[in-house]
């Protein structure tokens, strides 16, 4: 019976990726308390604003990017911070999900699935920040390459109960903290 033994192997499939996934985040564990205190410890002076779900309404322009980017590269060199560059295909904003909580960026297909059914599961915590219809929003989402946003993010502290701390280039604050709805990261 075909349709059995592709059923066997799609399980099979799906709990090695879902090994992979839990072996990869306990290996990273102990790398990730190492560093964990030395980064808290450098920008837990900053004042953080609060956070805002928000989309992406407009790409930036390349100029300003460009400036935005310099900028950028001036406060991670302050907090002694460096960038991690990240494949520039829409997906970056998953790839760097993946790679801060795996420390494998090739997993964002994994993080987006993972922040899609957030989405989708939890629409009453999300939709009022969605200026459209929230199906649309979801199946936009759901699209590789789409590109990620505020509301992502807060799916994401969300989602894998941690605190995500971002260094901007926003000219009236350099740092933003995104927590978990309850409000207690386990990482």
């Amino acid at each position: 019976n075909q349709s059995a033994s592709s059923s066997s192997s799609w399980n099979s499939s799906s709990q090695d990726t879902e090994d992979d996934h839990t072996i990869a985040a306990l290996l990273a564990e102990d790398e990730r308390q190492i560093y964990e205190n030395k980064l808290g410890k450098r920008l837990s002076h900053l004042d953080s604003i609060p956070h805002t779900p928000r989309v992406i309404e407009n790409i930036p322009d390349p100029n300003d990017a460009s400036l935005d980017h310099e900028s950028l590269a001036q406060r991670l060199s302050r907090y002694c911070l460096a960038e991690l560059p990240i494949q520039g295909d829409g997906n970056c904003q998953f790839r760097a999900l993946a790679d801060q909580l795996f420390q494998k960026p090739e997993y964002h297909k994994y993080i987006r699935k993972e922040i899609v059914k957030q989405l989708k599961d939890h629409s009453r915590l999300y939709e009022c920040y969605v200026p459209m219809k929230y199906r649309q929003y979801i199946k936009k989402m759901k699209r590789s390459g789409e590109w990620g946003d505020h509301v992502t993010l807060q799916a994401a502290a969300d989602r894998f109960e941690v605190k995500i701390c971002l260094v901007t280039s926003f000219r009236d604050s350099c740092y933003i903290e995104i927590l978990p709805k309850d409000n207690r990261p386990h990482r």
